[in-house]
């Protein structure tokens, strides 16, 4: 990653650079906008800097809203294949919190198949989804904040990149919490008489609470310190890992059961109730990653090309997800077939592994995992957001480190400890994604087709293709109102309990008819480049 000139001037065009990439586009706008000014005017944000002329930024661009790393990424030189995004997979389908949950439909009452087919479904739709996501990064080759200005406008896509970022920040301090949780079994695995270090508290911790944080903590910021090919290179290193180990528990376990599982508990499930539940969960399944949905441009704005997004798609999401299941009803119904009783997360069966070497081997595995689904789920999305709202003083790194502060200072274990922060301020966030996910999917895909101009995302003067009205979108804005609303009573009016599990798709789906209903058609999308603005695929 350059972090030399995170306020970076646009490239020089060279002779043949195209005439419109130079100037401000043609494409009109509502007639209630004011004109634009002429060619070499300075931008509308920086009124009368020198540095603003058209002899010093060719191409019109805002220094508000174009930096190294908001730039679009040139086509060559791109790493990201199709190994690389099912390694993204490999590390984040098998999280400790995915484990929980399906885990958890298991002691709802579904049996075994019924887990396995719920997951297969929510795969299934989660791959139609992500590749629409997917492919949207690798076409235009910018960042969540910066995709979000096609629908929002250039100033209005804050809203969409804070809210991801707030839920991002907040889910990095508390995964870095319960990987630390396992770092201290492993410390005292390894120095017993470390156990007495964890009897006192400060602050909600004690003190190897606090060590076992913040080394793990620090691990994370020098990783994002290089940049997003670093955590390319981590990510595909910890894929394999994970799925070796999570196999060799199940194996362990299976043959701890004497060769036999149950695969189902005696209050299981049966008639509408289980397919009720069945449905459910898939619908869980995917609004587990309503998250990713939004930012997973944040990644294949890196992608080598489609295929390698809709394969690497495709072994790590409805494959990945089916081995995933499997590994679920083998480790639950397993522990069940010994002792009747249901774990809660693989750490439960860590814990009781009797060999110190592999006891270790496992927490360490664990500590990997959750390391690199935090960087992918938890880390990028804010360090993008932050330079969004801060693009002339904040890089990559430097976004990083105030992530990475601000994920400590609100210490994140009091907030995982606390059902009402749990609930209702991080599920109240959550439940806007769905609304997000519809309004900018919808945008895309239906309204514009995928034609974007993706020079005018970083400009910022009226009649300039996502200006709106000062930067905002009001119809976008008018759709997410009333979706938002509908979604969080959906997800927290205990007369809705029944259809709680589909809020994700309930917001998705009316802030998607939301925006095409009041979406304004009367000008053509045009499909503008952004090659000749773009930066090399090394930050």
């Amino acid at each position: 990653m350059s972090t030399s000139d995170h306020t970076a001037t646009p490239p020089t065009p060279p002779a043949s650079a195209p005439a419109d990439l130079s100037a401000p586009t043609e494409t009109p706008q509502s007639p209630d906008v004011d004109p634009a000014p002429a060619p070499s005017a300075p931008t509308a944000d920086a009124p009368g800097a020198a540095e603003t002329t058209r002899a010093h930024n060719p191409y019109g661009l805002s220094a508000g809203l174009y930096n190294h790393d908001l730039a679009p990424t040139q086509r060559e030189g791109r790493t990201w294949r199709a190994y690389s995004i099912f390694t993204l997979w490999a590390n984040d389908v098998h999280s400790l919190g995915n484990y929980s949950f399906a885990i958890g439909l298991f002691a709802l009452g579904l049996g075994g198949w019924q887990i396995l087919l719920a997951l297969v479904l929510g795969g299934l739709f989660l791959f139609v989804l992500l590749n629409l996501s997917g492919l949207m990064g690798e076409k235009t080759g910018v960042p969540f904040p910066v995709m979000s200005r096609i629908a929002f406008g250039t100033r209005g896509a804050q809203i969409p990149a804070l809210i991801r970022g707030a839920v991002a920040i907040a889910w990095f301090g508390i995964q870095t919490y319960l990987a630390s949780v396992v770092f201290r079994i492993m410390i005292v695995a390894l120095i017993p008489a470390a156990a007495a270090l964890d009897e006192n508290s400060f602050l909600g911790l004690s003190t190897l609470g606090w060590i076992s944080f913040l080394v793990l903590w620090a691990v994370q910021l020098v990783i994002v310190s290089y940049g997003m090919e670093m955590i390319r290179k981590y990510e595909a290193f910890a894929g394999p890992v994970i799925l070796v180990t999570m196999a060799t528990l199940a194996i362990w376990m299976f043959f701890q059961a004497g060769g036999s599982i149950a695969w189902s508990t005696p209050d299981s499930k049966t008639g509408a109730d289980m397919w009720t539940s069945i449905f459910g969960g898939a619908a869980l399944w995917v609004s587990i990653y309503g998250t990713f949905m939004l930012n997973f441009c944040d990644f294949t704005r890196g992608a080598s090309s489609k295929g390698a997004i809709v394969r690497g798609n495709f072994f790590g999401i409805p494959i990945n997800t089916l081995l995933f299941g499997g590994i679920v009803v083998v480790l639950a119904g397993s522990q069940f077939r010994i002792n009747g009783t249901i774990i809660e997360a693989p750490a439960d069966i860590i814990q009781t592994v009797p060999n110190t070497f592999f006891l270790i081997m496992a927490c360490l595995a664990l500590m990997i995992l959750t390391v690199a689904v935090n960087l992918m789920a938890n880390f990028v999305a804010p360090i993008y957001s932050l330079s969004n709202l801060f693009p002339k003083v904040l890089d990559f790194k430097r976004a990083g480190l105030v992530s990475g502060i601000i994920g400590l200072i609100i210490l994140p274990w009091n907030m995982y400890n606390s059902p009402l922060v749990i609930t209702y301020f991080l599920g109240g966030l959550g439940a806007l994604l769905g609304p997000l996910v519809g309004i900018i999917m919808a945008d895309y895909w239906l309204v514009r087709r995928a034609r974007i101009n993706i020079p005018d995302l970083y400009r910022n003067y009226p009649q300039t293709t996502y200006f709106y009205q000062q930067g905002m979108n009001p119809r976008a804005l008018a759709a997410l109102a009333p979706s938002a609303a509908i979604a969080l009573l959906a997800a927290f009016l205990p007369a809705f309990s029944a259809v709680s599990s589909f809020s994700w798709f309930i917001g998705a789906g009316i802030g998607a008819v939301a925006y095409l209903l009041v979406a304004d058609r009367r000008w053509p999308a045009v499909d503008v480049p952004g090659e000749e603005i773009a930066v090399p695929n090394t930050h």
